[in-house]
């Protein structure tokens, strides 16, 4: 492969430095991959093949002027286009993912949720009425937390984290002050 200027990838390759129309490439692809054989070197080009345009003073759309062939050729590069952008937006979404799940591990206030837990009890503490690490009564976990309430439970079957964001959306309205008492130990209030 390397006697025809293929490294790495020979579609990749051919494809950024234009040695050969795009359906040659997509077909020498498929039988490299199929048989596992040395890639053929690039077909000659007459030029018959690459005077294909209209005189300049007729205004004709691009597609008017094309043969079937050519069309062929313009919808699979937009078939190869549609699969790159595909490709570009799932590595886009990857990285979106990545990043929002290390966001979710660290909730804004999350130090000041341990120094309260400090004072408050285990996460998974089942004592009725107040239940989990941040002591959360039934009201305020279906208040703040309904989804997490409705799929597992009371707050001693959530993990920490699930406890720290439900506290997380009361904090956006009341503060601190569901906490008074360990929150003023905290040196919050």
């Amino acid at each position: 492969m390397s006697g025809y200027g293929f490294h790495m990838d020979p579609i990749r390759t051919a494809v950024k430095y234009s040695l050969i129309p795009l359906r040659t490439v997509v077909q020498l692809g498929e039988l490299f991959v199929e048989s596992g054989r040395e890639i053929p070197p690039p077909p000659e080009r007459t030029q018959a093949a690459t005077k294909r345009r209209t005189p300049a003073r007729k205004r004709t759309s691009p597609q008017a002027t094309q043969t079937p062939k050519d069309l062929d050729d313009v919808a699979l590069a937009r078939k190869v286009e549609k699969l790159a952008y595909r490709r570009w937006v799932l590595g886009l979404w990857k990285h979106r993912a990545t990043v929002a799940r290390s966001q979710a591990q660290r909730p804004p206030h999350r130090s000041q949720w341990i120094c309260i837990h400090r004072y408050e009890g285990s996460w998974a503490d089942p004592g009725a009425p107040y239940y989990g690490g941040l002591q959360m009564d039934v009201e305020f976990q279906r208040t703040y937390g309904i989804e997490i309430y409705r799929a597992k439970g009371t707050a001693d079957h959530w993990t920490a984290l699930e406890q720290m964001w439900v506290a997380e959306r009361a904090y956006r309205t009341r503060g601190f002050w569901p906490w008074p008492n360990t929150a003023r130990y905290c040196g919050l209030l």
